[in-house]
């Protein structure tokens, strides 16, 4: 097995399990390989933990962040971005967000998978706000727009949909986002 069929499989755990619920024995269990085996590709838990977490990070740069940024400056780019995040979220609806679910697991809890969670959703609200900024400063926006409080409301809808379509199972959550987005930007449009 390779260390990436390894990772593959854990980043699936994790995301159904949370990153807690992944052990080296588990995957181990999961992959018909002895502990030793898994063992010896990552050396502990921790570094398998952060391993699943920078998998999970390049695949949502790949799914949302690297298509969204191949559109203009300003307001296609944002809405770009909240477009492919949704669909990031639809997705995960079945398996789980490994960010939300590890803000959750991690919130309180100090140390190095906390410090890369933070750094990596840190790194996208940095890109979101860019963006929000960019929309402004092309005159898409209004000029007295709050690009943080215009992410924060974003990152809410995002929030919203992962609870109500994961957890309480509302049927049309996503639509209901979109919806609520174009609500946003109409709101902050010059």
């Amino acid at each position: 097995m390779t260390r990436a069929a390894i990772l593959d499989v854990a980043l699936e755990l994790a995301s159904r399990d949370g990153l807690e619920g992944l052990t080296i024995g588990l995957l181990a269990d999961k992959m018909n390989m002895s502990k030793s085996g898994v063992f010896a590709h990552f050396g502990s838990r921790e570094d398998l933990q952060l391993e699943v977490l920078k998998l999970y990070h390049r695949r949502f740069e790949q799914e949302v962040f690297y298509p969204s940024i191949k559109e203009p400056r300003g307001l296609p780019r944002l809405r770009a971005m909240f477009a492919h995040w949704v669909s990031r979220v639809t997705v995960e609806i079945a398996s789980g967000c490994i960010y939300i679910s590890g803000a959750v697991e991690y919130d309180d809890r100090p140390g190095p998978i906390r410090e890369a969670l933070v750094a990596m959703v840190g790194a996208w609200q940095q890109a979101l706000l860019r963006a929000a900024q960019q929309a402004i400063d092309c005159g898409h926006l209004k000029a007295d727009t709050n690009a943080e409080q215009l992410v924060y409301e974003m990152y809410g809808l995002i929030l919203a949909v992962h609870h109500d379509a994961r957890f309480l199972r509302i049927p049309g959550t996503v639509e209901r986002a979109s919806v609520g987005f174009n609500r946003l930007i109409e709101n902050y449009q010059s």
